[in-house]
C-alpha cells in the first residue's frame, strides 16, 4: 500500500521588517447620491406647492411709471412752397434767350427769357402805318368838309336872293352830311387801329418772360434754341417757387377729420431728419376732397358719358376718402425742399410727468368712462382696480385716478399672451 501523501508545508512569513503592502478602499458614493436626489425632490416639492398655492405667479405685468404721453392724429404731408408758379409763353416763337439758372433767386419783373420777337415787330410796325393811313384819309375828309361847308353857305344865299335852285342847295346840304359821316367813321377806324397797336405792342412785350413773384427757379422746362406754340395753351418755360416759407397739405382720413380742428398745433418729420420736430398750427381743413373734382353730378352729356362718369364716381366713393389740411412752416434756411413727404401728427391732447400703464392692460370701458385692470400685489395676491384714464394713445394711457407709481398691473396671463398694439399706419403718398 502507498503511504498517505503528506500535507504540503505552508510558508513560513519571513518578518523583514516590512508589512505586506494591502488593497486601496474605493469610496462609497452612493449615499451621497441619495441625499442629492432627496434634496432635489424636496425642492421641486416647495416649487410645486408654492406655484399651486399662487397661480398668480405667471401672470404679465407691467409697472406704473410717469411720464409724457401725446394723443395724436398721424398722418402723410407734403411739401410746397407757399407760392408756386409755372411761368409760360403767350408768344410763339423760339426761344433765343434764357437768362437763368436752375436754383437761381430772381426778383418780380426780371427777365427771365426772350422769344424771337420779329413777327410781333413786324405786326405792330404794320398797324401803326394802317392808323397813320387812317389819319391821313380823315385829314382829307376834314378838308373836303370845309369845301362842303362853305359850298352849302354859298347856297343858303343865293337860294335866299333866288339866285339858285333848291336842288343845288339840297345837294350841298347833303354833301356835307355825307362827309362829316366819313370822317365819324374814319375817326372809328382810328380807334381800332389805336387797339390793335396797343394789342401789337403786348404782344410784342410777351416776347420778353419776366418773372411775375419773387422765388427761386425750381425748373427749367423750355431750353434755349427751342420753339414755344402757344396758340392753343401757354407752353411753360419754368417754374418759380418762394421757398421761404414752405406750404404742407396733410392727407387726413375721413375717420380722423372729425377730431382735428384749425389751431391744433401739429408737428412733422421728413425722411432724411427722423428725428428732427417741426412744430407748426394746423391753418385750416379743406372741406371737400380732391375727388370733388371728378363728381359725375358736374357731367351734363350724353347718357353714355353719364353712365361712364357715374360708374367712376362708383369706383371713387369705394376707395378711400382723404381731406387736405394745410398749414404753413419757416424755411429760412431752405432744408425743406419741395415735394418732401412729411409725417405728420397733429395734436389733440398732452399729458406731462403723469402716471401712465400699457394700453393693454385695459379691458372696455364701464358706462360711465372708467376701466376695471388687475393689480398684482406684492404679497402676490390679485386685485381688481377701477380707474380713470386719461390720453389713450392705444399704447400707454394715463391714468387720472386709481393707481400710484410702481404698482404692477396685469397686462395678459401666459395663455392669452401678450397682446399687440401698434399704431395705424400712415395713408400712402400716392393717396386720392
Amino acid at each position: 500500500m502507498n503511504a498517505p501523501l503528506s500535507p504540503m508545508p505552508r510558508p513560513v512569513a519571513v518578518d523583514d521588517g516590512h508589512a505586506p503592502a494591502s488593497k486601496p478602499k474605493r469610496p462609497r458614493r452612493w449615499p451621497l447620491l441619495i441625499v442629492g436626489a432627496l434634496v432635489a425632490l424636496a425642492a421641486a416639492t416647495v416649487l410645486v406647492m408654492r406655484l399651486a398655492g399662487n397661480p398668480n405667479a405667471n401672470l404679465v405685468t407691467a409697472p406704473v411709471t410717469i411720464g409724457d404721453i401725446e394723443q395724436t392724429v398721424l398722418a402723410t404731408g407734403t411739401l410746397k412752397p407757399v407760392k408756386l408758379v409755372a411761368v409760360g409763353a403767350q408768344a410763339s416763337g423760339r426761344l433765343v434767350a434764357l437768362n437763368v439758372k436752375l436754383g437761381q433767386k430772381v426778383k418780380a419783373g426780371d427777365l427771365i427769357a426772350e422769344i424771337d420777337s420779329l413777327t410781333q415787330q413786324n405786326t405792330l410796325r404794320t398797324n401803326e402805318a394802317a392808323l397813320g393811313n387812317v389819319r391821313a384819309q380823315r385829314d382829307e375828309k376834314l378838308a373836303s368838309l370845309a369845301l362842303a361847308e362853305a359850298n352849302l353857305a354859298r347856297q343858303q344865299l343865293t337860294l335866299a336872293q333866288k339866285a339858285s335852285s333848291r336842288a343845288d342847295y339840297d345837294n350841298a346840304d347833303a354833301t356835307v352830311k355825307q362827309t362829316r359821316a366819313q370822317i365819324a367813321q374814319l375817326d372809328a377806324q382810328i380807334v381800332e387801329a389805336e387797339v390793335a397797336i396797343e394789342t401789337a405792342r403786348v404782344s410784342l412785350g410777351y416776347t420778353k418772360i419776366t418773372a411775375p413773384i419773387d422765388g427761386t427757379v425750381l425748373s427749367i422746362v423750355t431750353q434755349q434754341g427751342q420753339t414755344v406754340n402757344a396758340v392753343q395753351s401757354a407752353p411753360t418755360i419754368v417754374v418759380l417757387g418762394q421757398v421761404e416759407t414752405m406750404t404742407v397739405r396733410v392727407e387726413i382720413s375721413e375717420a380722423d377729420v372729425v377730431k382735428v380742428r384749425p389751431g391744433q398745433n401739429v408737428y412733422f418729420t421728413v425722411l432724411g431728419e427722423p428725428d428732427h420736430r417741426y412744430e407748426a398750427t394746423l391753418g385750416s381743413i379743406e372741406p371737400a376732397p380732391e375727388s370733388i373734382k371728378s363728381d359725375s353730378s358736374f357731367s351734363s352729356s350724353t347718357t353714355t358719358t353719364s353712365s361712364s362718369s357715374s360708374s367712376s364716381s362708383s369706383s371713387t366713393t369705394s376707395s378711400a376718402i382723404y381731406y387736405n389740411g394745410v398749414f404753413d412752416i419757416a424755411n429760412p434756411d431752405g432744408r425743406l425742399m419741395t415735394y418732401m413727404t412729411a409725417e405728420v401728427h397733429i395734436l389733440l391732447g398732452e399729458a406731462r410727468k403723469v402716471p401712465t400703464i400699457p394700453s393693454s392692460a385695459l379691458g372696455n370701458a364701464n358706462s360711465d368712462g372708467s376701466y376695471i385692470v388687475r393689480v398684482l400685489t406684492g404679497s402676490g395676491t390679485l386685485d381688481k382696480r377701477t380707474v380713470r384714464i386719461g390720453l389713450n394713445n392705444k399704447i400707454r394711457a394715463e391714468v387720472q385716478s386709481g393707481l400710484v407709481e410702481g404698482e404692477r398691473v396685469v397686462i395678459s396671463t401666459p395663455e392669452e399672451g401678450p397682446k399687440q398694439t401698434a399704431m395705424p399706419p400712415p395713408p400712402s403718398a400716392g393717396g386720392p
